[in-house]
């Protein structure tokens, strides 16, 4: 554990914080602030069946491009239930267990890093996500994609797309399930007052009911609980915030001040509140690391810059609004400087705010919050295990292992298994980058592409034959 943590640490400190932002700089800048400027398109893709899509997801003449474009099975994933897969593992116990553990650590300031990364981040998220949309490839029940294959397709570098197959796999597909499961099991049972390794097996068990489903089982229980659970856990946030409303003042002014160091008894050193905020920003939003592309490429869209506005949209939904309720709901309890850390530390914040009904909602929270994630995560992990070997002995083992690793979860601690994630995301976060900066014209083109085709009073259809170059299996 020591020389994990030691590996983390380094990484985190001289190579991932600088990658990320240097990134973002960079693609923000090139994408003329794509995140901002384009915020209208992106929310006119949250409709289930949005009309960008004009015929879109739900085509069903065989002439059509989108027809044409499913994979061999023939149901089609839809923009908005691939958005919903990739919020489903953003939206999870980083946004609760997460934020607290940053605040905890970092101070109050922690949360300003957060937002900073969010705003710059997401023209990341959206390089990614196109990227996956250009390179995704046919399944026989859907689309499939992510970095692992614009690695082998775009920078025809199968070797490297194998290297981040394997951090995927034991980041999402394993470690980090048991940060999921870890926060669920512990949560239930100090509501419930039963052991959490009985929480475990009646997690498990849920689970492996979902994931043997298949993705279409997993985008419809997504696209389902998904908002449910977020506008729930937003309008409790509101309330809270209402309540307390002669505060706000203060409460932003103390984030801004620790931020920088300035109050140094709240928000320990700026150092601190920078790595926490950066390193649980990603955990919360994954702008960067790799794992949203490969719930991105899986949808049925005329263009890929559709899929990589909403998956922008995304990070700003998952830390500008929902990881801010969760700092919201700490920071005016006044409880993170009593000794409670990660879910812990929310769970007592509720309490404070609104009673035994605060527990209660909370415990909720966290269940929809967590599974969600898991079976998001599994569905990252079993992308990855097809890219390495597509077969169906290995994909029903690791839908098993998948299973065991869930059932860890009530076994293990929380900062044990915290270890283990943070050196997971590096590692992917590096690589993924690497790789999205190599293939970023691509991007770029495309982006210019679709906004050539708006300003002519169209709507965006991708053509590859404007990259004749690449093999875009997954276009033609």
């Amino acid at each position: 554990m020591e020389f994990f943590n030691a590996l983390s640490d380094w990484l985190w400190t001289y190579v991932v914080i600088t990658m990320l932002v240097g990134c973002a700089l960079y693609f923000t800048w090139n994408l003329r602030g794509v995140q901002f400027t384009m915020l209208p398109t992106m929310l006119k893709g949250l409709t289930p069946n949005p009309s960008h899509a004009g015929k879109g997801n739900n085509v069903t003449s065989e002439d059509s491009p989108l027809s044409r474009r499913r994979g061999a099975g023939g149901e089609a994933i839809s923009s908005f239930q691939a958005f919903a897969i990739s919020l489903s593992s953003r939206v999870g116990t980083g946004n609760l267990a997460g934020v607290a553990s940053a605040i905890f650590v970092g101070g109050p300031g922690a949360v300003f890093w957060m937002w900073v990364m969010a705003l710059l981040g997401a023209s990341t998220a959206f390089m990614e996500a196109t990227l996956a949309q250009l390179f995704k490839q046919k399944g026989r029940e859907s689309f499939y994609g992510g970095p692992a294959y614009y690695m082998k397709y775009g920078l025809r570098r199968p070797w490297m797309g194998i290297v981040f197959a394997v951090f995927i796999i034991y980041g999402f597909g394993l470690t980090n399930q048991i940060v999921q499961s870890n926060t669920l099991c512990d949560a239930i049972s100090e509501a419930f007052v039963v052991p959490s390794e009985y929480v475990a097996v009646v997690v498990t068990v849920l689970t492996l009911a979902i994931i043997f489903g298949g993705i279409h089982r997993i985008a419809r229980f997504c696209a389902m609980v998904v908002p449910f659970m977020a506008l729930g856990y937003i309008l409790l946030a509101l309330y809270i915030l209402i309540m307390n409303f002669s505060q706000i003042p203060s409460m932003l002014s103390l984030i801004v001040r620790s931020a920088f160091g300035w109050e140094q008894a709240a928000g320990g050193a700026v150092g601190i509140a920078v790595m926490q905020g950066v390193k649980r920003g990603l955990f919360s939003n994954e702008a960067g690391e790799g794992s949203a592309p490969n719930a991105a490429a899986t949808a049925t869209i005329p263009h890929p810059v559709y899929q990589g506005l909403l998956q922008s949209l995304g990070v700003f939904v998952d830390t500008l609004v929902i990881c801010t309720c969760t700092a919201i709901i700490i920071l005016l309890s006044g409880l993170y400087t009593e000794g409670s850390d990660g879910i812990i530390l929310t769970h007592h914040a509720m309490n404070h705010h609104l009673g035994h009904f605060g527990g209660w909602f909370l415990t909720a929270a966290i269940f929809l919050f967590a599974y969600s994630t898991i079976i998001a995560n599994y569905f990252y992990g079993e992308t990855n295990v097809r890219y390495i070997c597509n077969k169906s002995w290995a994909v029903a083992l690791f839908r098993c292992l998948g299973g065991v690793v869930v059932l860890m979860g009530g076994f293990m601690s929380l900062q044990q298994a915290w270890s283990f994630v943070d050196l997971a995301m590096a590692l992917m976060t590096i690589l993924n980058l690497v790789a999205v900066m190599m293939l970023s014209r691509y991007a770029f083109r495309l982006l210019k592409d679709f906004k050539e085709q708006r300003r002519q009073g169209k709507q965006p259809v991708f053509n590859p034959d404007l990259f004749p170059e690449a093999d875009l299996e997954g276009w033609r």
